[in-house]
């Protein structure tokens, strides 16, 4: 017996599913959910300046943050502007480039967030 193909092939194969290992395909809630947002008094936060895996450079790292990526990505950048110098936020992480402990500590505790410099 021989089947009919459809004009449009593409509307054949949309609705097909091969494989799926968990759930429904469309997942907002599990993408929505993310970290919990504390206080900035509630957080332990770690100052540390770095220079493993840069090739010489000195980068100071502060870890410890639990907010949400936006909220970090505001921080990042009042901490750049009084450091004067640049930075990124990499996996829940801050990092400025250049030695800023002592000046970024005492940012970070004027702005209420319970830091301490580590690796000394």
């Amino acid at each position: 017996m021989a089947r009919k193909k459809s004009s449009n092939p593409s509307q054949e194969n949309s609705d097909r599913i091969v494989y799926r290992e968990f759930g429904k395909a469309e997942n907002s809630e599990a993408i929505a959910r993310g970290k919990q947002q504390l206080p900035p008094n509630q957080q332990n936060l770690r100052v540390q300046a770095s220079r493993k895996g840069r090739k010489g450079k000195t980068v100071t790292v502060i870890s410890g943050f639990q907010q949400q990526p936006e909220s970090l990505a505001e921080l990042l950048k009042k901490l750049k502007t009084q450091c004067g110098a640049g930075g990124a936020v990499k996996e829940n992480t801050i990092e400025i480039q250049g030695d800023h402990t002592q000046k970024l500590l005492e940012i970070l505790t004027n702005m209420e967030y319970k830091a301490k410099i580590s690796g000394r």
